[in-house]
């Protein structure tokens, strides 16, 4: 089996128990290890189309499962700028945790784990561009970003008074988000 590879990328947003954004984003260069990587529009879309399971998980921790394509919790699709996703957010420790550091822009990312198709890679010197991709799972990491321009942050977020933080964390916690 081939190994599976990580990427960490791009945009959160929680709006509710949901968080929206993209995984990944077409045409944007990153550097990884010792070459630079771009992904090409189109590169998910053979995955996608193939009704395969994906995965969310929390930190690429498969024990810390978020939601799935098979049950309909997790939604996948590919635009223009990138590889669309929104989850639905369980009602579980690491659900609330991570709603909790969205809510504060304390999220890294997203990042996804694939495996390279065959013939879905091309070289250019030290440059790779991702034509085709199997993708086995999305993960929303605490870490830094691989791809620039990258950011995390709660939808329609407040200014808010420190006691009018600490309500909102305990009406999210409680399952009524007021963000």
């Amino acid at each position: 089996m081939t190994d599976i590879e990580t990427r960490t990328a791009t945009e959160v947003r929680m709006n509710g128990r949901k968080l929206t954004g993209y995984a990944a984003v077409f045409g944007q260069e990153t550097r990884v290890l010792d070459f630079s990587e771009t992904i090409q529009r189109g590169a998910f879309s053979k995955s996608l189309a193939s009704g395969a399971d994906i995965l969310a998980l929390a930190n690429h921790d498969p024990k810390q499962v978020l939601a799935r394509t098979k049950s309909g919790t997790l939604r996948l699709s590919e635009d223009n700028h990138g590889l669309a996703f929104e989850i639905d957010v369980p009602d579980t420790s690491t659900g609330r945790d991570l709603l909790a550091l969205a809510a504060r822009s304390d999220l890294g990312g997203m990042s996804f784990g694939f495996t390279v198709d065959k013939d879905g890679e091309s070289w250019n010197g030290e440059t790779r561009t991702l034509k085709s991709v199997t993708l086995h799972e999305v993960s929303v990491v605490s870490s830094f970003p691989a791809y620039s321009g990258t950011s995390v942050q709660a939808r329609a977020r407040q200014q808010r008074s420190a006691a009018a933080r600490r309500i909102a964390l305990l009406e999210m916690e409680a399952g009524n988000v007021a963000v």
